[in-house]
């Protein structure tokens, strides 16, 4: 069987890459553009970087920021009807996951109207035509959606987060800048590199992968593990290093999958709002350990690349134990928290389930039962 790998068009990186989003724009021709970026970024002149750019073109632009964390089918919807307003032809994404997603599920409802009910983007959509193209500015190090095929938003009626794999929604181009990440507090620096560990550990543990994904994503989880603290510290080659080992796990688990961490920190995210990087930093040790006999050697991989010395002359059980360790002595570091306070006893049941149907469940290596999430949820209770 054939393995697809789908990429951006373009992708600039380093430290003044949006300065090539006005000769892109002119390029391309775009001349109704939707901004999409949530009110946050534009209160702290983060989206302003990038607007002030279009303002010396002479670009047109409309400033959509109704966009919160974990986004909503309602913030769907009126992104829709923002773009609608001004006959949009593309749409510049400036922001962390949630701006990125919002603006996917914008792009393919403006190109496939028979999807305005939102809910059913759900999974592999098979009957799309491309999106409206969108260019993806990430002031977020981790969740590498200017890169990936995927998005995810929440149903608050249903209380639930879905995923929504679609080739035909990924930007056409992205503009990697860590200037543009230089404003993060430490805890969402935090979180986020946490995420992009988890994307590039479950990407390499995860059925779905192969020698060119896992290429990337050993890659990832090097270039991760040795900088993470150091963009906690707001450190500039942290913050270059980040933001480029990010983008390369989403290179990777883009197109094979993740697992059972980011299904639980999906069904965290709906049933709390706990955002979705800490639910996975959160959870990266606890499917570690459920997943490490059904991984043959990657973890000696996984350890290796973490900068884990005398590996070699390890036992498997032993460089298991090592990648795990250093997996928890980085969250230690950089200050993930051992429990989830939001998480109550009585919705364990409903969590177990609502993990278990989420689409990134089945490429987990090991299959799981209800009991078995629900023990693997236990453990963020308070003791």
């Amino acid at each position: 069987m054939a393995n697809r790998f789908i990429l951006n068009e373009t992708a600039y990186h380093g430290f003044g890459a949006i300065n090539s989003i006005v000769p892109e724009i002119k390029t391309r021709g775009f001349k109704n553009i939707l901004v999409a970026s949530d009110a946050s970024l534009v209160k702290f002149g983060v989206t302003q970087k990038v607007t002030s750019l279009l303002d010396e073109a002479g670009i047109k632009y409309e400033l959509f920021t109704d966009i919160k964390p974990n986004p909503t089918i309602e913030n769907v919807l009126a992104g829709v009807e923002a773009a609608k307003k001004i006959h949009a032809d593309a749409i510049i994404a400036i922001g962390g996951g949630s701006s990125m997603d919002t603006a996917k599920a914008v792009g393919i409802i403006m190109t496939n109207p028979q999807h305005a009910d939102v809910r059913s983007l759900e999974g592999a959509v098979a009957d799309t035509k491309p999106c409206l193209p969108i260019l993806a500015v990430p002031t977020t190090a981790g969740t590498a959606a200017e890169v990936t095929i995927n998005y995810v938003i929440t149903d608050v009626q249903n209380k639930r987060k879905f995923v929504c794999v679609d080739p035909h929604d990924i930007p056409v181009v992205a503009f990697v800048d860590p200037d543009m990440m230089s404003s993060m507090p430490k805890s969402l620096t935090a979180f986020t590199g946490m995420d992009a560990l988890t994307h590039a550990i479950e990407g390499y543990i995860t059925r779905g992968a192969w020698e060119l994904s896992d290429m990337f994503h050993i890659k990832a989880i090097e270039i991760i593990s040795h900088n993470l603290r150091g963009a906690v510290n707001n450190e500039a080659k942290g913050r270059e290093q980040m933001a480029l080992g990010q983008y390369v796990a989403g290179m990777g688990f883009s197109n094979v999958g993740l697992g059972i961490d980011h299904a639980m920190a999906h069904t965290l995210s709906a049933y709390y709002n706990v955002p979705h990087g800490k639910a996975c930093a959160m959870l990266l040790p606890i499917a570690m350990e459920f997943n490490a006999e059904y991984t043959g050697t990657k973890y000696r991989d996984i350890a290796i690349a973490m900068g884990v010395e005398g590996v070699e002359k390890m036992s498997q059980e032993e460089y298991r134990a090592a990648a795990i360790n250093a997996v928890k002595k980085l969250s230690e570091d950089v200050g993930i928290p051992h429990v989830c306070e939001e998480i109550q006893e009585a919705d364990l049941d409903n969590l177990a389930s609502d993990a278990l149907k989420d689409a990134c469940y089945p490429g987990n290596p090991r299959e799981a039962t209800h009991d078995q999430v629900r023990e693997l949820f236990s453990k963020l209770l308070k003791k």
